[in-house]
């Protein structure tokens, strides 16, 4: 499965040369506010500055899987981080958004792959303290949240190339949550809580994407960049059957798994994609997929309105 997916990969690129030079798996641009600090005197703007960075290099520096990546091959993530709260010196609490894109084949565009926000984004950092990590072991909040995202990302990326083919990294970031969840005998940190009303954060992201019942989502998540966007320019009806499959398929999920974290993340995601996708399909198929949007991502309802034309 990984060989498919790298080849699948090589060919999204139209570089004339593919350099031999290996590279580790993930291209992520941190972004990091901390304006809202300005006014604490627990705020330390050396730290802050350093922190930037040292996130920066957790992402990028480190291999994170046993595949052999090109430079050009990278994921392209973002993680904007916006630091509201320093109760403490060196104490932090913020939000955070990861983005993870991936190209389309024959094209200049990158899609969104998932759209995440992160409301927990609390954590103790310190200048110089240098950061392990290590799979088996809890060692601080910070680290343990980059490493599931790091993972997050790749799970996301490879399902998109091979069917489940994120499964492993779906493995490694339950057991980072696993950890996450043990460290504390009177509860879970708050990103990581499985029994408190917030069913949006990291334990329940990664809890959606291990559930069976998730499994067709992934498998048309699949369907949906191989067999639509990468073939859009060639077939674009069938593309917009793919399409369509997936909305069905992600409202019967949405029946037994409602208010999913992993499925309101897709559609923050593809929302105007898919809206894009759907104008110029029959008028029948844009009634059923007017119908279905509104109903799974009623935020968006005057975007979707617009099939409706």
């Amino acid at each position: 499965m990984k060989v498919i997916k790298k080849g699948i990969r090589l060919l999204l690129f139209s570089f004339g040369l593919v350099l031999s030079t290996q590279a580790q798996e993930l291209n992520c641009v941190v972004t990091l506010n901390y304006n809202q600090l300005f006014t604490q005197q627990n705020t330390d703007n050396a730290s802050l500055n350093q922190l930037k960075n040292v996130i920066t290099d957790f992402m990028n520096a480190r291999r994170w899987t046993n595949d052999n990546f090109n430079p050009e091959e990278r994921i392209n993530c973002k993680l904007n981080i916006n630091l509201i709260r320093s109760p403490a010196q060196g104490v932090y609490e913020g939000t955070t958004q990861l983005i993870v894109t991936r190209p389309v084949y024959g094209t200049n565009y990158e899609t969104i792959l998932l759209n995440f926000i992160d409301r927990n984004f609390n954590f103790n950092y310190l200048p110089n303290n240098p950061m392990y990590y290590n799979e088996n072991t809890y060692s601080d909040e910070l680290t343990q949240t980059l490493a599931f995202y790091a993972y997050i990302i790749l799970a996301v990326d490879y399902d998109s190339f091979s069917k489940l083919g994120g499964n492993n990294y779906l493995q490694r970031a339950q057991q980072v949550a696993n950890l996450a969840l043990g460290v504390n005998p009177g509860g879970a940190p708050a990103g990581w809580n499985a029994t408190g009303n917030d069913r949006r954060n990291r334990f329940w992201l990664v809890d959606n994407l291990n559930n069976q019942l998730m499994l067709p989502v992934r498998e048309g998540v699949y369907s949906y960049h191989r067999l639509a966007l990468d073939t859009f320019t060639e077939n674009p009806i069938g593309a917009r059957t793919q399409v369509m499959n997936l909305l069905t398929t992600l409202q019967q999920t949405n029946r037994v798994l409602p208010g999913s974290v992993y499925i309101n993340s897709f559609f923050d995601a593809k929302g105007e994609e898919i809206n894009k996708i759907l104008l110029e399909a029959s008028k029948e198929d844009r009634q059923k997929a007017f119908n279905m949007l509104s109903q799974l991502d009623p935020s968006k309802t005057e975007l979707y309105r617009k099939l409706l034309r």
